[in-house]
């Protein structure tokens, strides 16, 4: 299940994650939140709380992350994935490498940290 995140600065979206995660729920929800933002801001800053278990993302997902990361090739400011599980790290590094923007990881307990960090406007 994924639920937007609200209380993030105008130019900032942000998805959570828990439970079992679709691939299509995802491409959705991230779409629709990204054409959102570009609506008033020519960069995507995007926070994903991962809270539940790498497995319970269909195995899509992760592929359509890539593929939506093309789709807005040059429209990414910072991206920030805010998760304790290590082994996502290893997917999400393929799409840190080939697209623009600036990535970080953040553990949970620092997503103050996290949500500060992208919340910088690129210029």
């Amino acid at each position: 299940m994924l639920k937007p995140i609200y209380d993030l600065p105008p130019h900032v979206a942000g998805l959570h994650a828990f439970d079992e995660v679709s691939e299509t729920e995802y491409e959705d929800a991230l779409i629709q939140i990204i054409d959102n933002l570009l609506i008033k801001n020519s960069k995507v800053n995007f926070v994903l709380v991962l809270e539940t278990d790498i497995k319970n993302f269909a195995s899509g997902a992760w592929c359509g992350n890539i593929k939506i990361g093309f789709r807005y090739f040059f429209k990414w400011g910072r991206v920030a994935l805010v998760t304790d599980q290590k082994s996502v790290l290893g997917y999400s590094d393929l799409f840190k490498y080939i697209i623009p923007g600036k990535f970080r990881y953040f553990p949970l307990a620092c997503l103050d940290q996290a949500v500060r960090w992208i919340s910088i406007k690129e210029r």
